[in-house]
């Protein structure tokens, strides 16, 4: 019998949902994905696979030497994001700290070295760890392209995929309601399914 994380391993990421290419944070949103028979995938469950989440995007170099402590800030970005698209989409008040974690990641990003102080030898400027600064300067991105798709037009289009337990979110383009051609034929699948077996 297969363990649970062999059985994920093997189930290919489905393709972008519709609007990953134009808003990073929409893709960032998806990296957790629910499949059927209780299976997940999760593309930044390690630092490695979160950096090169990162390097597809442009968002980082391939060497960034991402650790766990990235990996997880990444992670918890992704879940704020997941929590206000969800609040959009289904007329929410959304989370404080969902807000509160957009807004600290945009303002993050020190635009100059900061002035430290070492009791022994005074005042001096310094710029943080590089990989610290390619992680802040990637979370402070998606949560402004975050913050720029939730207030702009294509907001009225995000909408969460109609085929479950797929969890990923998408903008709608006229009425199709599923992130991929699979989850449409699973729904479309279920459907017929339904009517079928509904007593006559």
């Amino acid at each position: 019998m297969r363990s649970m994380e062999e059985s994920v391993t093997e189930q290919p990421a489905p393709p972008p949902a519709q609007g990953e290419q134009e808003h990073p944070s929409l893709a960032l949103a998806n990296t957790a994905m629910a499949l059927p028979g209780g299976h997940t995938i999760d593309l930044l469950g390690t630092p490695a696979q979160a950096n090169h989440w990162l390097t597809e995007r442009g968002l980082a170099p391939v060497d960034a030497g991402m650790r766990e402590m990235c990996a997880a800030q990444l992670r918890s970005l992704r879940e704020q994001i997941r929590s206000l698209f969800a609040s959009r989409t289904e007329g929410l008040p959304a989370l404080p700290a969902a807000v509160s974690a957009i807004n600290d990641a945009m303002t993050r990003v020190p635009i100059a070295p900061l002035l430290r102080w070492d009791d022994e030898t005074g005042p001096y400027r310094t710029a943080p760890h590089p990989t610290t600064a390619i992680v802040d300067l990637a979370l402070a991105t998606l949560a402004a392209d975050a913050a720029d798709l939730l207030t702009s037009p294509d907001a009225e289009r995000l909408t969460a995929c109609g085929s479950p337990p797929c969890n990923r979110f998408l903008l709608r383009h006229g009425r199709r309601q599923w992130c991929s051609t699979r989850c449409g034929d699973r729904a479309r699948a279920a459907r017929a399914y339904a009517r079928r077996s509904k007593p006559d």
